[in-house]
């Protein structure tokens, strides 16, 4: 497992493709935060906090992850390696979680440099250093299993076709669905209590988990998301 990772991790920066999410990620969220006018403008806001920043994350992820993931399985089944990749000696589980940490811990790099916002912020306070610790400490740890999610999903549509346009395509419609669709058929009240239907999605645990408490049924729903998609992705894999 360890091999392909490290083979996954060197190919993300031995191309510009590691480079590139990066700086886009970062990019992305520093124009919108600091620069562009409008709601997510934390200058603009009046507020010494980084909900502007946990509210745009996870839109800008839905784009970009899916691009991290798209050749993860669709590659090597364009070029005719999968076959050979499963012939290894090595389970097909550990070739699957191999592929997904090497995505995980890319995405994971890119978020890194946002512990700068938190710096900014509690500086930029009327009274510095008055940040809500516990929400900011929440709403990262919600944005980890956010992104532990959507890496399952993309990497298990990488598997689905060996193009990546429609690889990239088909993740980001179940990373949206997931994030947002619940939320939205919740609101048409035909597929029974409407609560119920809106904690099926991901937005709502991600929101709760943003309040700085991390309760252990939104922990465990993320992770039931993950190891399913994972499943799917190794189950799919075998049919080679």
């Amino acid at each position: 497992m360890f091999a392909i990772l490290k083979k996954e991790i060197n190919s993300f920066f031995a191309s510009p493709i590691g480079y590139l999410v990066i700086a886009v990620f970062l990019l992305l969220n520093g124009m919108f935060l600091w620069v562009f006018k409008g709601d997510f403008n934390i200058l603009e806001g009046g507020f010494a906090d980084l909900s502007a920043f946990f509210l745009l994350a996870p839109w800008i992820l839905i784009f970009l992850i899916p691009a991290v993931t798209m050749r993860s399985f669709s590659d090597e089944k364009k070029q005719g390696t999968l076959e050979l990749l499963l012939t290894k000696p090595i389970s097909h589980v550990k070739i699957v979680l191999g592929k997904y940490f090497g995505a995980f811990i890319l995405i994971i790099i890119a978020l890194i440099p946002t512990l700068l916002y938190v710096y900014a912020i509690s500086k930029l306070g009327a009274t510095e250093g008055n940040l809500d610790v516990g929400s900011v400490m929440g709403s990262y740890f919600g944005l980890l299993f956010l992104v532990a999610s959507y890496t399952a999903i993309g990497v298990f549509s990488s598997t689905l076709s060996d193009n990546q346009i429609v690889a990239f395509i088909i993740a980001v419609f179940i990373c949206f669905f997931f994030y947002f669709g619940f939320e939205g058929l919740s609101n048409y009240n035909i597929f029974g209590d409407a609560f119920y239907i809106e904690k099926l999605g991901m937005e709502s645990h991600f929101k709760s988990m943003s309040r700085g408490v991390l309760d252990t049924r939104d922990i465990l729903y993320f992770l039931s998301i993950t190891f399913l998609f994972i499943l799917l992705t190794k189950l799919n894999i075998q049919k080679h």
